[in-house]
Order: structure tokens, then sequence, then C-alpha cells
């Protein structure tokens, strides 16, 4: 597999592919993203979670020229879901050459839509049928468009979209260069290609288990309002040597991490808005088995080659199915097994279902664990560590204390004290967090009620939690990890 420095690119796209955790290319963008960058058209053929947002969008900030403050590019996508997550990812691919990206769907005021593009975004991402809004009013006009990107080309066709599609590359310069990327290729979109393509590159990528087979998949059916507490009871039982938690939004991750902190977790967060020596520092940590919870957004899903992760855990199922794989696909790694567990809210149950069929495999559903069993997780923790330590280090210095304590106490109280100090005991510790928006998917049910503003309804939870704190120590054995608990990230969500 190729690395993005092979490739030519510019030293403002490279830095921001390592800023978002990218270090191999995937087969798709390994393939398409050389004939793009030669301007030539091109059709890729490729399932949901092979990375084609970044296999068109890195060619595409790359041949757009910053000093130029006009619409050169234009993404259509079928969904306003699409387009929101594909402008985000094209705004990190063109953070530092600063090609901004304006995603433009229906739903959302058109008069806000309006004033955003008089700040002259370089790149716009649009559903069709808004697009063709905007064209009508004249407050977005084609005439300096130099590459056009048809996103999940044969979605587009299912929704009805091809007049729309037909009418927009009418309209846009025969001098410009069309990417075209879809799942499948029905009749439609090859008459869309010979129609509107100048002998297009066919490049397909065939169709295998996106998923690697020796992971493990559950999910658990929870109210928002619980999750976090099912989050540290299946820590509790499982015990992960290296374990993610990923979660929606910067803040949400900034939230977990310190809500873990608080309970006694070994756990750092990272995601965009950190520094690069900060980023460094906490994988750096977790590599070194410093830190053994790792809380990130997406931004850490893609690309890391970090051995030896157990156990992935989805706080917040992800917006969409490649998030879902590549996130996944942490654990499992170099013929080892893996865990994922699933956190998802009865209104996301839609989501997971999509997510099945993109997969093809059925994600095993399990219960909510106890406190009981986590805490009898725990148990079995201590005991295999302090037969661990009996059979491998020296410990002749602590029997003198030993007989002494012996002869004034018998053996199981002894060792039923020590059990009690090392297993971690019920205290009261607040924990407050954010709770998301639900994820919306086209046609799988109502995401559910919405505050008067508008907005959807945001209430705390974790309010006086009587969840079990872990002590701050470590039963593997050696002193009590310091931690410094200051975060240093944006509260902007991601």
């Amino acid at each position: 597999m190729a690395t993005f420095s092979d490739l030519g690119l510019s030293e403002f796209v490279i830095r921001s592919i390592i800023n978002m955790g990218f270090e191999e290319t995937t087969p798709i963008q390994e393939l398409t993203i050389p004939i793009a960058l030669q301007g030539r058209d091109l059709i890729g053929q490729a399932q949901t979670g092979t990375g084609k947002t970044a296999a068109y969008g890195i060619p595409l900030v790359e041949k757009l020229m910053t000093q130029f403050e006009q619409i050169q590019g234009i993404v259509l996508a079928p969904t306003r879901e699409l387009a929101v997550q594909v402008a985000e990812e094209l705004n990190k691919i063109g953070q530092f050459k600063r090609i901004h990206a304006l995603p433009i769907y229906g739903g959302q005021g058109i008069d806000w839509q309006i004033r955003a593009l008089k700040k002259k975004p370089h790149i716009i991402v649009a559903t069709p049928g808004r697009l063709m809004d905007h064209m009508r009013r004249r407050t977005i006009r084609l005439n300096d468009i130099k590459i056009v990107v048809l996103d999940e080309a044969d979605e587009m066709l299912n929704m009805g979209f091809l007049e729309d599609i037909e009418t927009i590359l009418k309209e846009i310069s025969e001098e410009r260069q069309t990417l075209l990327f879809s799942a499948t290729m029905p009749k439609q979109i090859e008459a869309i290609a010979q129609r509107f393509m100048k002998e297009p590159e066919m490049v397909r990528i065939k169709a295998t288990g996106v998923t690697v087979s020796d992971i493990e998949q559950h999910y658990i059916e929870v109210a928002e309002k619980l999750k976090f507490d099912v989050l540290t009871r299946i820590l509790d039982i499982q015990s992960p040597d290296l374990s993610i938690v990923f979660a929606r939004t910067k803040r949400r991750v900034d939230e977990l991490a310190e809500g873990l902190g608080k309970r006694g977790y070994s756990a750092e967060g990272i995601h965009g808005d950190l520094t690069q020596s900060k980023r460094d520092s906490v994988l750096r940590q977790f590599k070194d088995g410093t830190i053994d919870v790792l809380v990130a957004t997406d931004v850490a899903a893609r690309g890391l080659d970090i051995s030896g992760v157990t156990h992935v855990f989805n706080f917040d199922i992800p917006q969409d199915t490649e998030s879902y794989v590549h996130r996944v696909g942490r654990t499992g790694r170099a013929g080892k097994t893996g865990l994922a567990i699933t956190l998802v809210t009865p209104r996301e149950m839609g989501m997971l279902r999509l997510i099945e069929s993109v997969i093809k495999r059925k994600i095993i559903r399990k219960p909510i664990p106890t406190i009981v069993e986590a805490v009898q997780g725990q148990q079995r923790l201590t005991m295999n560590e302090i037969l661990r330590v009996i059979a491998e280090e020296d410990i002749e210095k602590y029997k003198a204390i030993a007989e002494e304590l012996l002869a004034e106490n018998d053996s199981v109280t002894l060792l039923s004290a020590a059990l009690k100090i090392i297993t971690k005991e019920p205290e009261t510790v607040e924990v407050h967090l954010t709770e998301t928006a639900p994820i919306r998917v086209r046609g799988l049910g109502n995401p559910g009620p919405r505050s008067p503003k508008g907005g959807y309804n945001r209430n705390n939870y974790g309010q006086k939690d009587t969840w079990p704190r872990r002590r701050n120590h470590d039963v593997r054995g050696g002193a009590p990890r310091s931690r410094d608990n200051r975060r240093n990230g944006s509260k902007n969500d991601q």
C-alpha cells in the first residue's frame, strides 16, 4: 500500500493528511488520486467504507487555487447528512491550504446559505435540489467551476435526481474535470458518463468483506442517560488492555475523558483541536500503556497504526457506515481477535440496521450488564493479579509483615481485606455529559422530539451517579498512576 507522500502532493495537503491521522492510502485512493491529479475524468466504483471521500477530496483540494475567490469545485451528494460529512472532511483536507467547503442542502435556511455564500467558499457540497434552487435565484453561479464530483451517483439516481444532475452538468463549462463515484453501475449512470464525461478512466475496487473476520461485534440498546454507566460497567467486566472509545464530537470526547478520569480510569482524549505535540504525546502514552483508554473522534479512526487494541467501544453510533468500518478496524489486527461494542439508543436502531446491511453481518445484541457483573469482573481481575504476583514477582520482603498480621488475624479475613482494598468500591461521583442529537437515517424513523427553539433536546445525565469509582491504582502492579485531567481541546463540536 502506498503512502500519501508517494503521490506528489503539496506540503499543505500532506500536513492536513497527517493531522487527520491518515498514514497509508486505501486501494481506491491509491488508484484514483494520481489519475485525478492529472486532470482526467474518472469513474470510481467502490463500496461504502473504502475511503472514497478522500479519494476525490485530496485531488480536489490540491488542484484548486486559493487566490481565486470563486466557487471552483462542486460535489453533488444524495443526502444532507452526506453533504455535511463530505464538507467537513474537505475542510480538514484543505485546512492548511485554506480551502473552504460549504454544505448546501434542503431543510437549512436559504437566507443563511446566501450569507455564507458571500464569504466566497472554494467548494460547494450540495444536494441537487437545493443547488438547483440557488441556480434559479442566481445566488450560485457555475461559470468558474473546474471540477465536478458526483458522489454516490447510484443513490442520487434512486432518489430521482437524474434530471437535476443533467441540468446542473449542462450549466457547467465542458472544460471541467468530472469525477463520478458509485457503488453500482446501472445503465443510467453509464449514460451520464457517456454524455457528460471525456474518455473517463474506470477504477473498480472489488467488493470484499469490509470488516475483519476476527472482530466480534456486539451492540447494547440503552437509553442515552445510562450510556456512561453502561460503558464503565463494560470496562470493569472486560478489563481491556488497550481500548478506544469513539464519541461523535470534540466536546463529547473531552467530557468522556474527564468523566472516566473521575471514575479512576486511565483515560485521555484525542480530537482535531489538539495541538500536534499534545496529540503525539497522548498517542505515545497509549502505545506504551501509560494510559489504557483512548477517547477519540473519528480523526483517530483512520490510518493510525496502533497495535494491541483489544476493544473498541462506540459510545456514540457513527453517522455513516464508512466510519463504523474504520472504527471497528482499530482492533483485531495482525491476526488477533478483537471485540467491538456499540451503544445504541432506541431512536438509533435504524442506523444500526443500515450498518448491518452494508457489512453484511449481524451484530449480536447483548443485555445491559449489571453492577454485580461489573464488581465480579473487578474481583476476578484482582484475584488473577494476586496469582500472577505470586508466580512471577519477588515478595520475600513482604512475608515478615504477612506473618505478623497472621499472628493476630486469620488468613481469610486478611485476604478479604486485601481484596477489598484493591477492588474498587461504590463512591458517589458526579459526571455530566452533554447529550448529542440522535442520528437521522433517511426513511428509517423519527429521530425524536425537538426543543421549542428547533434544536434537539439536550440534557445532562449521570447526575448524582452512585456507580463505583475505580481507585487510581494499577492492579497490574506498581504505584498508582498520576494523570493530568486538564484538557486543552476546543468546546466546539466536531
